[in-house]
């Protein structure tokens, strides 16, 4: 057992050093770390490195928080926090934020504790129940997502020509994101545009493009200065409040980490909207659990023996390598979740604060630039030239929804609107009949 703790130890301390990169995903550093652990003389065992993967997912979903609320830089799961977060930043308030998303983030992590003696009988059962119907689900998630958005002027105009472009204006910026999206989605999945050696990593430069890089040229252009932050010693929040954000955010994230393609955006959303929350606070924790509860359930799920649950470019890694069989190893993934979650949360209380102190002391603006050569150089190195050329095209669907105010969550037609089609068994004549394939 020593010798599992000291792996789950070198699990967390990558991940942490993953959360740091802005925009940098922890799927697209497990799929290079398979490689060089199976290709080293063995520098992780085979039966530890599922744990150890436990251990950096983990880590990664408490910890991406920093970049997400500090630079600005989200992935698909974090987006709902920028804005309220780029509020908090400018208010000096980053910390606050940050800590807040990581008490959520906790508050998952014991949500799930709390489900796993249900999660072997409850959820296989579930899967069969809903497994015929997953298109028609998801294609309703397409179309609750543009049907929810809605115009958000504040100015008013008589009736006429100008109100009407005016009410239209940011739910048209939202439907032609997600179709832009969507159609993008055609592309990647019906066509090899990647190098054979990284195919497998396609979706990467695209939620570069759509979800991280807008965000960056944003910051490049803004003239806002970024205040000095303060170190908050407490957080406001009661057991109300916790209550209520487990709820909400664990709703979400259980959807996103049983269905497929939902993701911690959608399904808190989604649950958010049908508990009926609208408390900052709430909304800022619930994100924290819903994200973890995303990210860990569905590897979690993967450990339950002989149910075929888990989902994720986690699972589609390990599972050619590793088979959970019996109930201790269920058992020992719930205890690696445990220690890295405590681990990745300490960690988080003194970088966060180093962030806080020195993040209005550096220019913003060149933070902004080299976090965008980072990016350019991760997809560069993931898929050369045409890599970049697609992170390039997502970036300008991306910059739709951020230029106009619709809801950034529009940019997931990117994966619903393809896999709702080909799971209805249309999506090959559809990228037919458009000249895809």
């Amino acid at each position: 057992m020593i010798e599992l703790l000291l792996y789950v130890i070198f699990g967390v301390l990558i991940a942490m050093f993953v959360s740091l990169i802005p925009a940098l995903h922890i799927y697209n550093v497990l799929g290079i770390f398979v490689l060089i652990a199976l290709g080293a003389g063995g520098l992780v065992p085979m039966e530890f490195l599922p744990y150890v993967f436990m251990a950096m997912v983990v880590t990664y979903a408490i910890m991406n928080t920093l970049t997400a609320v500090f630079l600005s830089a989200p992935d698909e799961s974090m987006i709902f926090v920028l804005m309220p977060g780029h509020k908090a930043l400018l208010r000096g308030r980053a910390y606050e934020v940050t800590m807040m998303t990581a008490a959520g983030s906790i508050m998952g992590i014991l949500l799930l504790l709390l489900l796993a003696p249900f999660a072997t009988s409850i959820l296989p059962a579930v899967r069969k129940l809903v497994s015929p119907h997953l298109h028609w689900i998801i294609g309703l998630m397409g179309v609750y997502i543009i049907m929810s958005e809605w115009p958000k002027t504040h100015e008013r105009y008589p009736p006429g020509w100008r109100k009407f472009l005016a009410a239209w204006r940011s739910p048209a910026a939202g439907l032609l994101t997600f179709l832009l999206s969507g159609f993008l989605g055609l592309i990647v999945f019906n066509k090899n545009i990647l190098p054979l050696g990284t195919s497998f990593q396609a979706l990467a430069p695209v939620f570069i493009g759509l979800f991280a890089v807008p965000s960056i040229i944003i910051n490049l252009f803004a003239k806002a200065k970024i205040p000095a932050q303060k170190i908050a010693y407490s957080l406001d929040f009661t057991p109300d409040i916790a209550v209520r954000s487990t709820i909400a955010g664990g709703l979400g994230g259980l959807m996103a980490a049983t269905f497929p393609i939902i993701t911690a955006g959608m399904g808190a959303l989604v649950a958010g909207q049908a508990t009926a929350q609208q408390d900052e606070r709430v909304f800022i924790m619930s994100q924290g659990v819903s994200k973890v509860v995303y990210y860990v359930g569905a590897f979690l799920f993967f450990f339950i023996p002989y149910s075929g649950l888990g989902k994720g470019g986690l699972v589609l890694i390990i599972s050619p390598f590793f088979r959970s069989l019996s109930i201790n190893q269920f058992i020992t993934a719930l205890a690696v979740m445990m220690i890295s979650a405590g681990l990745a949360f300490i960690a988080l209380t003194y970088i966060a604060k180093l962030f806080a102190i020195f993040i209005h002391k550096i220019n913003y603006k060149l933070i902004s630039a080299i976090t965008l050569v980072i990016l350019v150089s991760i997809v560069f190195v993931i898929g050369k030239m045409a890599g970049v050329f697609l992170m390039i095209v997502a970036t300008g669907i991306g910059l739709i929804p951020v230029l106009y105010g619709a809801r950034r969550l529009n940019c997931l037609g990117v994966l619903l609107l393809p896999i709702s089609l080909n799971m209805a068994g249309i999506g090959p004549k559809i990228a037919h009949f458009l000249g895809i394939i």
